[in-house]
């Protein structure tokens, strides 16, 4: 498996709470079942767990606090065409 494939998985386990869910409780099945290559399968198996669940968590709250100006922009530009239209 390509390194593309590991860095998906691995950014799926970082931002999808179901998919790091099912990864601890079985971590061998479910990086098996995505295809990854037997070495990145005992790779992650031995995974710092504490880690993986403190970076989830950072990087949830560093898109929950870009969400708000990304929302604003959008409305601000909505506004603009609206205001634009006779």
């Amino acid at each position: 498996m390509s390194a593309r494939a590991l860095e998906t998985f691995l950014a799926r386990l970082y931002t999808d709470p179901v998919a790091r869910r099912e990864f601890l409780d079985d971590p061998r099945v479910t990086a098996a079942r995505a295809g990854l290559e037997p070495g990145e399968v005992e790779s992650l198996a031995a995974i710092d767990r504490v880690g993986l669940e403190l970076a989830a968590r950072s990087f949830e709250r560093k898109r929950a606090a870009r969400a708000p100006r990304r929302s604003a922009w959008w409305r601000r530009l909505l506004a603009r065409v609206q205001g634009a239209k006779p």
